[in-house]
């Protein structure tokens, strides 16, 4: 008898296995293309990613269409606990996000970012001596700031002031309006970045987790018609 939902979840853990492949190949490209130790950095947690989702859609893909119960249910296992998983996160992202920004200063293009704004946890990270040893390295090997003065050599100064500058840009490249450079206005900068990048990352983890619990539901029923087609095959 076939089965609406085991062939669904067959479906779409045969397009997710399809998928993983590309982001394996990503990951070793990167292992092979980095330079610097933070290209470097990138390319493990790629590589990891995409044989996570591989095996995970082999699982999925194998257990629906053979009727394997104990493959299904493993795959139910680990949908579950992602889904946990990238629930908590987003909560996490939001509430770790939810303070500092930066502030507008007149007659100036650019904003002021101030590390005391953002929350106890973010700064906790930066003010450790080894990540930021890390991050300054990264920084320094992305170029911003020899970018910027390269863009506005010619720039007047009062021309400067009036440009729109990234958090980055204005808190690493310049000193800072309120106590030129001693008040840690780079790590400010970064942490507005990171929380940016963090808000963006949590509303697609929202619409990955809305698919994710369709999935598991359709997962749900294809698990359950394993189980009665084996019942019904044991006592016939």
């Amino acid at each position: 008898m076939v089965r609406v939902s085991n062939n669904l979840v067959g479906i779409l853990n045969f397009v997710t296995l399809l998928l993983s492949i590309p982001i394996i190949g990503g990951g070793i490209w990167l292992s092979k293309q980095a330079n610097t130790e933070c290209e470097r950095f990138l390319d493990k947690p790629v590589i990891a990613l995409g044989v996570f989702v591989l095996l995970v859609s082999l699982a999925g893909l194998v257990g629906s269409c053979c009727r394997i119960t104990w493959l299904l249910w493993v795959y139910l296992l680990v949908m579950f606990l992602l889904i946990v998983l990238l629930f908590c996160f987003t909560i996490f992202a939001f509430v770790v996000t939810n303070k500092g920004a930066g502030e507008a200063v007149s007659d100036r293009g650019y904003k002021e970012y101030r590390l005391g704004d953002y929350s106890n946890w973010l700064q906790k990270r930066v003010n450790s001596d080894k990540n930021w040893n890390k991050i300054r390295s990264c920084l320094q090997d992305s170029k911003i700031c020899q970018r910027l003065l390269d863009d506005g050599s010619s720039t007047k100064v009062e021309d400067f002031y009036k440009e729109h500058l990234s958090a980055l840009q204005s808190g690493c490249c310049k000193p800072s309006n309120d106590c030129n450079f001693h008040c840690q206005s780079c790590k400010a900068g970064l942490l507005d970045n990171i929380k940016s990048d963090w808000k963006r990352v949590a509303v697609i983890n929202i619409i990955f987790l809305v698919f994710l619990v369709i999935v598991y539901s359709i997962g749900c029923c294809a698990f359950r018609n394993s189980r009665e087609d084996n019942s019904w095959k044991r006592y016939p």
